[in-house]
């Protein structure tokens, strides 16, 4: 048993976070009115930040600051700025999805301490040492994993010194965390930049299974598995929840806490979990941690279950006893809020007030008498805290007659100590003999010294400024003739036909799942050379065991991967791999982190950037850049079924063999009208995709001198049962575009783009357009 499990709660604005560690929160995560994955929290300003540090070290908590999106190009400099002052804070952490920004705080702001969002999707343990590697001390691992998976990847956290972390409590997302596009797709509305706007909530029209909320699931609640979960290593017990309010967090913390402690101090579990049912709430499932994908992980109530749920457990049936049900319930419910906002009246996150007084004679040092004074929190009762140093300057003051140190220059120089942590309410300068001076480099000095100890003690560091990156040019193409390289990627055993009509380079998509012990694909990838292994982006247990022995036993000369993991042991091999489209890269810091740290001799650039964005990175000195022209848009994939709430399903749970055998397809319609293509391939996960393909021939004219090669996806996923095109003849197509002879608006490329559309009549380049 671990007596030292992290109880690690959400802040979604300072209530919360009172509230939070009212309740006895270890840590607590929010985000600034920026760079964060919840835009539709209320967030902190600055000022707000450092005072909640301040008040949270009062408590024994620490803070740890989500900047947990995707970073632009252009955004660096805003972000340097905003890394140096967090930096000079007493911050404990900061949590990071983009691979860029692992980069620069591990160049440029080493002090911060970083840990792995689970916008990561981290579900195997060939992740850990690649996050290490990036400069991670802790991983918020996946929703979706079971407890031996958690308790592998918790073994191998131990095994590389990092701490691992599991959601326990709120709201499930229904996609791997991290590779959902539900409304990227069309309004640029991602997830990866915290706009995420719950299409998974949405009411959809009537499935014929007779749902109206096909893929909304059930809130996540590990309240009765905490013995397991710390039996199998885990450090922090995570709890979601920053659109949450006050008395929402502070009920669940405080219920984790006493369930947490009693355990620890008894063996056994002292709480029964019903005041969680007294705040939102879908109702509660642990299926993910059983690794028992039911049906009851559904719920057609997209909002709050709870007086659905004192009604069932009150047995209330005629319309008086539910209306008097529904009013006891609000009464408890104003009564925790009340009580709540009791508990944290007290607290304050107000700055201390700072006061400066100055003396010194002729041929003595300048002395500054420094006090400052904050309001205690940690009685009921507001108590003034006064501490008090003196400081004094390495130089003596010198007899000057025309240029005396005046209340002014001292004021200029000091004054920067009115910031976010401090209101200067004094600057005593009358103590000062008259007529004397002292370099200003020797008042700088004093007025840097004051300042490190105002801030515990560390140096307050300059402003980082990023260096300019230089762009490097491409390596000429294949053919003379051709602007960029073209590629394919395929699926099917008898696509590799299609290396007879063209010499691009062909990558093979290996699936997400596979038979126990499964040799087929090492057979199959050294039979046809020429193809190039394509990894997907969530490999599991077994799974991830063997993708990886196709890898080790094939050892191809060059791979395309979208998971770390195998990104990872590919780099350890001395295998050249390319990131994935699904690594989610949209800077010049992710490339350089790859090509860098991991020996990456390449990466596809995001698909949710648009035409500014992509134009903006700059290519790192032997490095491929590659786009994805025309492909399927996935919206979200799920270890969850959709079709038991859409078609429905005869077999009540997901099993292995549903992974390896189902390849079922439907679609789902919501209330506006819009289509969207549910499918499933064998040894694939259940996915929903747009029901227009991707298809960009705009970038080929754009920004062809930026990219190497443009990729075509001809697997036919998320196709339903739409006729594909003639593949042969898409090839040709795409070749003759890549032609030098045929440029936007000549007649070649017009009737090139008339066939394209003509062949894929369904087609968006919409993000290409809008961005992020």
């Amino acid at each position: 048993m671990n007596p030292k499990i992290e109880l690690l709660a959400p802040g979604g604005d300072v209530d919360a976070i009172k509230a939070a560690i009212i309740a006895g929160a270890d840590a607590v995560y929010c985000g600034l009115d920026t760079f964060n994955a919840r835009n539709r929290a209320s967030n902190l300003s600055f000022e707000e930040l450092v005072g909640v540090i301040r008040l949270a070290h009062e408590y024994q908590c620490q803070i740890f600051l989500t900047l947990n999106i995707v970073i632009l190009e252009r955004e660096f400099k805003s972000l340097s700025k905003l890394l140096t002052k967090l930096s000079n804070t007493t911050l404990d952490g900061v949590i990071v999805q983009d691979i860029g920004m692992f980069y620069i705080l591990r160049k440029y702001f080493p002090t911060l301490d970083i840990h792995a969002s689970t916008q990561l999707t981290t579900h195997n343990i060939g992740q850990i040492p690649f996050l290490k590697q990036l400069g991670a001390s802790r991983v918020n691992l996946s929703r979706e994993l079971n407890l031996n998976e958690i308790t592998d990847m918790a073994a191998t956290g131990h095994k590389h010194d990092v701490l691992t972390e599991v959601f326990v409590h709120g709201s499930l997302c229904v996609a791997f965390s991290g590779l959902c596009y539900s409304t990227s797709a069309s309004v640029g509305n991602s997830g990866n930049r915290g706009r995420c706007s719950q299409a998974c909530r949405e009411e959809y029209e009537t499935t014929p299974s007779g749902n109206n909320f096909p893929l909304n699931i059930k809130d996540n609640s590990a309240f009765f598995d905490l013995p397991a979960l710390i039996n199998a290593g885990v450090h922090s017990f995570k709890i979601e929840g920053r659109i949450k309010g006050a008395s929402y967090v502070h009920t669940v913390v405080d219920s984790f806490r006493k369930q947490i402690d009693g355990f620890i101090s008894t063996g056994e579990l002292t709480q029964d979990g019903e005041r969680l049912y007294k705040v939102f709430n879908r109702d509660f499932s642990n299926a993910f941690l059983r690794g028992d994908l039911n049906q009851s992980m559904f719920i057609e109530n997209p909002r709050d279950n709870s007086k659905n749920h004192a009604i069932e457990a009150s047995n209330a049936i005629s319309i008086v006893q539910i209306h008097k049900v529904e009013q006891n319930l609000n009464l408890e419910k104003d009564q925790i809020t009340a009580s709540v906002f009791d508990k944290i009246k007290h607290l304050s996150i107000d700055k201390p007030t700072l006061r400066l007084v100055f003396s010194g004679e002729e041929g003595e040092p300048l002395t500054v008498t420094v006090t400052t004074q904050e309001a205690s929190t940690l009685t009921s009762i507001s108590q003034a805290m006064t501490n008090t140093f003196v400081l004094q300057s390495d130089e003596s003051l010198t007899k000057n007659d025309k240029a005396p140190l005046d209340h002014a220059t001292i004021n200029k120089r000091f004054k920067s100590l009115d910031n976010a942590a401090y209101i200067l309410t004094t600057l005593d300068t009358a103590q000062i003999a008259d007529n004397v001076s002292m370099p200003f480099k020797a008042l700088t000095l004093l007025k840097n010294e004051v300042a490190r100890v105002l801030n515990s003690g560390q140096k307050v560091l300059p402003e980082v400024l990023l260096p300019t990156l230089e762009r490097h040019a491409k390596l000429p193409p294949k053919k003379a003739n051709t602007r960029a390289n073209l590629s394919l990627l395929i699926c099917d055993e008898v696509d590799v036909s299609l290396a007879d009509v063209t010499d691009a380079d062909i990558y093979f998509k290996l699936p997400d799942a596979y038979k126990r012990g499964c040799t087929k694909y090492v057979s199959f990838l050294l039979e046809n050379p020429r193809l190039i292994p394509w990894f997907p982006s969530v490999l599991i247990g077994k799974d991830y065991d063997v993708a990886l022995n196709i890898l080790q036993q094939v050892k191809p000369a060059l791979i395309v991967t979208n998971n770390t993991g195998i990104a990872y042991r590919a780099y350890e091999l001395g295998i050249k791999w390319i990131a994935g489209p699904f690594l989610n890269t949209t800077n010049t810091y992710a490339l350089l982190a790859m090509q860098e740290g991991f020996n990456c001799s390449g990466a596809f650039i995001s698909n949710e950037i648009n035409k500014q964005q992509i134009s903006s990175i700059a290519r790192p000195k032997n490095f491929k850049m590659l786009y994805s022209i025309y492909h399927p848009i996935l919206l979200m994939a799920s270890r969850q079924c959709f079709f038991q709430q859409s078609v429905g399903c005869e077999k009540p749970r997901i099993d292995n063999g549903c992974m390896l055998s189902c390849d079922k397809s439907t679609s789902i319609t919501n209330l506006k009208g819009d289509s969207f293509a549910i499918d499933k391939q064998k040894a694939g996960y259940p996915s929903i995709y747009n029901q227009d393909q991707f298809l960009n021939t705009e970038i080929i004219d754009d920004l062809a001198d930026l990219f190497d090669e443009f990729m075509i996806d001809l697997t036919n996923i998320g196709a339903g049962d739409k006729k594909s095109p003639d593949k042969a003849q898409l090839i040709g197509q795409f070749e003759q575009l890549l032609s030098s002879d045929s440029f936007k608006g000549n007649d070649i490329s017009s009737v090139i783009n008339h066939s394209l559309k003509t062949m894929v009549p369904q087609s968006t380049n919409i993000q290409y357009h809008n961005g992020l």
